[in-house]
């Protein structure tokens, strides 16, 4: 198996036209919703892997580490209808170290819907595609990336967050630009909130009575930082559709917490919010098919170095999951003397797979019966060198430089150095009784001799350690507005 892996080929391309060309549940006015989330497989141990990432996996042993190096994989899937935990997968995708998670998630939602459109699943006039994100993913960033595409986004957001109304004209006779947003919608402050646009009371059987209010076209306040942080031009003003969600009762829980959703339709009609919190709902299967995935088919098991014989294994999982979605009407209800008889058409894939080998037994096999063979030889003799190691790769964070007043760039505040005894007229070297010595993190550690050259070559540059509160020979101690080349001046002088 592990041969196969390292020097086999897999379609992908083709494996995904097959998957969105099955049979896909669908809602209301035939809309197609696809719940999107991520799924690691755990490598922490796996030193000489490449394309390791940090992903998300919450530790149980003492619930303060929430990352664990591994290989992420996004997973896009139609979540069933009915009381059932199956899904169609449709597509995964492994990111790499350099990609923006929302910028590939975005480039995978659009070549979804690409072969959503070759398969015939998706034809012009259809309603348009509804994907369900984790809370995980920047939705409204992903919102304004797919803006030009036939698709609505579904997620939930934090409870703390802060949303403003449309901006109304300019108040008063003088002219000029009118303000970009308008009142201030804080989450977690009910003094904020407005009359809702619409509001419904359902009944659920698990969650008892079931509130659901929704207000029109509230934005964010987008700050030029995070994901927004290389836009080019003027930050964009996203709208959307803000649902509140409280239920009476959980199963676990007699005190749940409200939710928020957020819907990047600005419009969204009483209909289609008592519809859209049931699809948020059943995104949840999708988590039930990460369990199956790994528990049972054995998804994260094999020990493999490279991630292309991983993506290999992932893609032979999904097909092995397609192929027990399958072969749902042939199978038959083969439960231990505890479960409870399940009708056919709502058996668990758990209970699939025990009657899958009746099946292969009717259906047969392609492949040919293997052949006796003998074990291989081993490693070749000799001494081999020991294979790179590779650290766990981590997203680089954005830094944009500020201007000024007159429009330069903002200059670095460099930080002094303090030290217990003795100091060197500013330039940063630590004597004797030395206790700290604080730089800034983007500059290099330099020796004194190092400092003595580039003084005597005039490179008033290199003095990175100068700051504020460092005492020049004068006895007093420099500002933060004089200049470093001051602090040069009278070391010259003194070494003169």
């Amino acid at each position: 198996m592990y041969d196969a892996l390292a020097d086999g080929r897999i379609d992908a391309s083709r494996l995904r036209m097959a998957l969105a060309g099955l049979t896909l549940p669908r809602g209301s006015g035939r809309q197609l919703s696809v719940a999107l989330d991520v799924t690691a497989w755990p490598r922490p141990d796996a030193e000489c892997s490449p394309g390791r990432l940090h992903c998300h996996r919450p530790c149980r042993c003492d619930g303060m580490r929430q990352t664990i190096p591994g290989w992420p994989y996004h997973v896009a899937a139609a979540p069933g209808g009915g009381r059932t935990s199956w899904t169609g997968v449709l597509d995964v995708v492994r990111p790499g170290l350099h990609d923006d998670a929302t910028e590939a998630t975005a480039t995978q939602i659009r070549d979804l819907l690409a072969g959503l459109r070759e398969a015939g699943q998706w034809c012009e006039g259809d309603p348009e595609v509804l994907f369900v994100p984790d809370s995980g993913y920047g939705i409204v960033r992903l919102a304004w990336l797919l803006r030009e595409e036939p698709v609505r986004l579904l997620g939930r957001i934090r409870s703390d967050r802060v949303m403003h109304h449309s901006a109304d004209r300019r108040k008063g006779p003088a002219k000029g630009r009118g303000p970009r947003h308008g009142e201030v919608f804080r989450l977690a402050d009910p003094a904020t909130h407005t009359a809702p646009a619409q509001e419904s009371a359902t009944v659920h059987d698990r969650f008892g009575t079931v509130v659901a209010r929704c207000w029109r076209r509230l934005h964010p306040k987008l700050e030029r930082r995070g994901q927004w942080t290389a836009h080019e031009g003027e930050l964009p003003i996203v709208e959307g559709t803000l649902i509140h969600l409280a239920v009476e009762y959980l199963p676990g829980s007699r005190d749940p917490r409200p939710m928020w959703l957020w819907h990047s339709a600005p419009d969204a009609d009483a209909h289609d919010v008592n519809r859209l919190w049931r699809i948020f709902l059943r995104r949840v299967d999708i988590e039930h098919t990460f369990r199956f995935l790994k528990q049972t088919l054995g998804l994260t098991r094999p020990r493999l170095r490279h991630p292309a014989q991983a993506n290999r294994w992932v893609w032979l999982i999904l097909a092995a999951y397609t192929q027990l979605r399958l072969a749902r009407p042939l199978a038959a209800d083969l439960r231990r003397p505890w479960e409870k008889p399940l009708p056919p058409d709502t058996l668990t894939p758990g209970r699939i797979r025990r009657g899958y080998h009746r099946i292969r037994r009717i259906l047969g096999t392609p492949a040919k019966p293997p052949k006796v063979s003998r074990p291989g030889p081993g490693r070749p003799p000799g001494r081999s060198s020991p294979a790179p190691r590779h650290p766990v790769g981590k997203q680089r964070k954005r830094i944009t430089p500020q201007p000024d007043s007159q429009g330069a760039t903002s200059k670095l505040k460099l930080k002094a150095v303090w030290c217990h005894r003795s100091y060197s007229f500013g330039l940063g070297w630590p004597l004797a009784g030395c206790r700290r010595r604080m730089r800034h993190p983007a500059l290099p550690l330099r020796s004194r001799h190092d400092y003595d050259v580039d003084l005597r070559r005039g490179l008033p540059a290199q003095a990175v350690n100068t700051g504020p509160g460092v005492p020049c020979p004068s006895g007093r101690l420099r500002t933060a507005d004089q200049p470093i080349s001051t602090a040069l001046e009278l070391a010259r002088t003194q070494e003169a």
